[in-house]
């Protein structure tokens, strides 16, 4: 995998051969995952339609597990493509919404026992 930062081993909530959901290793809020393919694709538009199908299918399976497990209501999902490697960002709004949640100042995120809760709620 290239373009992105390998996770560690104790964040990843899910994997398969060519995906993988793990806490954000700056999240913005309480929760944030990521959705990353594993083999580097520059855009979601490069990807074969099976491949979308089953990220998306991941991408739903990973909001409805943070929804459960942290008992909000909407993850956003942010797709920003700076990093030139297909991913999606997973972001649970608490009290605020739209765009200013992007305002947050993200720090490394050091204690990893949410990913075991999420893990939980998987179905």
């Amino acid at each position: 995998m290239k373009g992105l930062p390998k996770p560690p081993a104790k964040a990843i909530i899910y994997q398969d051969d060519k995906l993988y959901v793990c806490l954000a290793s700056f999240p913005l809020t309480r929760g944030h995952t990521i959705v990353a393919w594993k083999d580097p694709v520059a855009d979601l538009n490069l990807l074969a339609r099976s491949d979308y199908e089953h990220l998306m299918d991941v991408v739903k399976q990973a909001r409805k597990a943070i929804m459960a497990t942290l008992a909000v209501e909407k993850v956003y999902l942010l797709y920003l493509d700076e990093a030139k490697h297909v991913h999606w960002q997973l972001v649970p709004r608490y009290k605020e919404q739209g765009m200013m949640i992007l305002n947050h100042e993200a720090e490394e995120l050091e204690n990893f026992h949410l990913a075991e809760k999420i893990k939980k709620n998987w179905k």
